[in-house]
């Protein structure tokens, strides 16, 4: 299963949101692309169905191979870094967003994909910050 995901970050801190099927589960903004949908289409589409918001300067991060926490299936998780055009709001599947260090009271709640590869490197690369 592929899907292309944000790593949206502000002040030290990782957007991440969690969805009507999973509201215990946080995840990054983004999904599965449509038949010969482009990674970056898929991004801009994903972001401002779940949270109202486009992706600016959308530039390829890390690319994550792990088991899909809901669905349970191999995964390629294409993740972009990027800023956003305007303050993410709930939508469509959403049914919750946040900002996490990775060390706060959402590091339990994330999912592994994001919990062990995305964020270690966003802290490795000195992205986000425990203040």
């Amino acid at each position: 299963m592929d899907v292309v995901a944000a790593a949206v970050v502000e002040h030290g801190r990782l957007l991440v949101v969690s969805k009507q099927a999973a509201p215990d589960v946080f995840y990054l903004p983004g999904g599965k692309p449509d038949p010969d949908e482009s990674e970056r289409r898929t991004l801009e589409r994903e972001l401002a169905e779940e949270i109202q918001v486009r992706p600016l300067a959308p530039t390829p991060y890390v690319v994550v191979e792990a088991i899909a926490a809901l669905e349970q299936v191999p995964m390629r998780l294409s993740v972009y870094r990027c800023t956003l055009d305007g303050r993410p709001k709930r939508s469509a599947e959403i049914a919750d967003l946040g900002w996490t260090s990775g060390r706060d009271h959402y590091g339990a709640l994330l999912a592994p994909a994001i919990r062990d590869f995305v964020v270690p490197k966003l802290m490795a690369d000195g992205l986000l910050t425990s203040l």
